[in-house]
Order: C-alpha cells, then sequence, then structure tokens
C-alpha cells in the first residue's frame, strides 16, 4: 500500500470516476491510475469502484466505507508535511483563502490589510467562486480557508464558524418613489416592493435563499429581471433603471454610489450568517489562526481548535 494508490483511489472519485480526468490531474497515464487501484484493490482483498467493461461506474459498499479512511489518511499525511513547515518557517508560507465576490470585495480587505502588515513574509493568494466551488476548494485542499454566507454549514466534512450577521439592503436610483417614500417615513413592505423590476443576487448567493423565503411566505412574487452574482453589477444595472436592487447592505457606499439611494431592508428579510470554514481535522499553521482572528475577532484560537 502506498500514497499514490491512495490518491489515485481518492482523485477517481473527485473527477466523477473518469480515468483521463484522473490522470490528469495526477500528472501519470490512464493505465497508470488503473494499475494503481487494481493493485490496492488485490491488497485489501475487495472491489472498491464498480465496473462496466473498463469503464468505473462508482463505489462498491466497501469501497464506501474504504473512502473516508483514505480521506483521512492523505489528510494525516499533509497535516504532517504542515506541522514540519511550520516549525521550519515559523512565519513564512502562503496563505490561500476561497470567499465569494462580495466577501472577498467588500468583508475581506480591512483584515487582508491588516493582515499582511503584521505578517510581511506571508504570501496571501485569493480564489473566488460560488459557495458550493469554495466548499470544494477547501475539500479539495485548494484553499486553506473559505468566507461564504451559504452553503458551508451543509458540508459535514467542513467545519464552518458564523462570524458575523448582516442584513440587505433596497437599492433605488435617486428619485425613485420608494426613496420618496422612505423620505416621507412610510416604511417599506414587500407588497409596495414587488410592484417593481427586481434586481438581486443567483440563487445560492448571499442570502437570496432569504430573500425568496420572505416573499413566499407572504405569497408573493416578485418580477425578477436580472440576477447576478456580485453586488457591483447589481448596482449597475440599477443605475440604468432596469430595477430595484436587493444586496447585502455591506455592498452600499453612500460616497461610491452616489447615484444610488439605500434602503434598510432588514425587517423585510431574516438576518444572514457569514462563515468562515475549514476542512474538517486540518492541520492550521500559525499565521493561519492569526488571520481569522483577524476577520473575526471572537474566533480566537482556544474557540477554533476546539471546533477542530
Amino acid at each position: 500500500m502506498n500514497f499514490q494508490q491512495l490518491r489515485s483511489v481518492r482523485e477517481t472519485v473527485h473527477q466523477g470516476f473518469n480515468l483521463t480526468a484522473v490522470a490528469q490531474a495526477l500528472y501519470t497515464s490512464q493505465p497508470g491510475v488503473s494499475r494503481q487501484i487494481r493493485e490496492l484493490e488485490d491488497e485489501l482483498g475487495v472491489e472498491i469502484f464498480g465496473r462496466a467493461g473498463k469503464r468505473l461506474t462508482g463505489l462498491t459498499a466497501p469501497g464506501a466505507t474504504i473512502l473516508p479512511i483514505i480521506e483521512r489518511i492523505l489528510q494525516e499525511a499533509e497535516n504532517l508535511k504542515r506541522a514540519g513547515d511550520d516549525f521550519a518557517a515559523q512565519e513564512r508560507g502562503t496563505l490561500t483563502i476561497a470567499a465569494t465576490h462580495s466577501q472577498a470585495r467588500y468583508a475581506l480587505p480591512p483584515a487582508v490589510r491588516d493582515f499582511s502588515a503584521g505578517h510581511p513574509d506571508v504570501g496571501l493568494r485569493m480564489h473566488q467562486g460560488s459557495p458550493r466551488q469554495v466548499a470544494e476548494m477547501l475539500l479539495k485542499g485548494e484553499a486553506d480557508i473559505g468566507v461564504a454566507t451559504e452553503a458551508l454549514a451543509s458540508y459535514p466534512d467542513l467545519v464552518a464558524l458564523p462570524c458575523y450577521s448582516w442584513t440587505h439592503s433596497v437599492l433605488v436610483p435617486r428619485g425613485h418613489p420608494l426613496e420618496q417614500d422612505a423620505a416621507s417615513g412610510v416604511a417599506l413592505v414587500l407588497e409596495r416592493l414587488v410592484q417593481f423590476p427586481i434586481v438581486t443576487y443567483e440563487a445560492g448567493y448571499t442570502g437570496r435563499s432569504h430573500i425568496d423565503s420572505a416573499l413566499e411566505r407572504a405569497s408573493l412574487r416578485a418580477n425578477v429581471v436580472l440576477v447576478a452574482m456580485d453586488a457591483d453589477v447589481i448596482k449597475t444595472y440599477v443605475e440604468l433603471g432596469m430595477g430595484v436592487g436587493i444586496v447585502a447592505s455591506i455592498a452600499y457606499d453612500e460616497q461610491r454610489d452616489a447615484g444610488l439611494s439605500a434602503i434598510d431592508a432588514g425587517h423585510l428579510f431574516e438576518p444572514n450568517t457569514t462563515r468562515l470554514a475549514f476542512r474538517r481535522g486540518a492541520f492550521l499553521r500559525d499565521y493561519v489562526y492569526d488571520f481569522i482572528q483577524t476577520f473575526a475577532p471572537p474566533l480566537t484560537r482556544e474557540v477554533v481548535q476546539q471546533a477542530l
């Protein structure tokens, strides 16, 4: 039994049982991957994968039991290397963060600035993606920590800790009827909001589920004319007059967005929770703990280690 065999099995599952993709990911040949898998199966005395001819069709029952063990072995091997690196390099290394656009654009910059000032020898990499992509990057070991609002807490192999809560705002062009309502002291209600076309986030992004849930509970249907992954795009089309925007409150800046007016919608939609996640059982270097606490002060090293 060797690590290459274990990596071949793990990558086969990650690549949807496509051995050509597995070979590319592991920089080897397809026959080499097949041989590694067969040798491990022969040694264990069970078939890990079901087959239809030469094609792999999925995990067998023994394979489903074996896979989590393989994942743990490979993760601990990676932890061992990181532990050695940590003592050898101390405050040198790279911190890779995976985040959605909203978090990378609006929530993370102050923490990144302060962390970089205190850790000049640590390089930072920022990967952006959907909440699902953020989770996958963590699970594959492509990122040390992930930050997103949606989805992270639904993965059992991730530890997802709450960082902060936030609400939505409704954005309208200056002079819009909803701005006039607010200036007159008229509270915004959902029945009034849905009288206008809506521009907001795609499903699965930045609290969109809470927007949909509120409308469903009120038995209202919104005319959503455009959806996007980030608030900057939403604001652009609101300024063009396509509709009213529903965005995270943190995405609005009165000076930068001078052509728009923001109306608090915290009473219309449930609060949202941004979470910071990492792989369960992962070894976190000292500076990773420092970054986590810089971004979310309540997440001290003790709190994170207890969660791990």
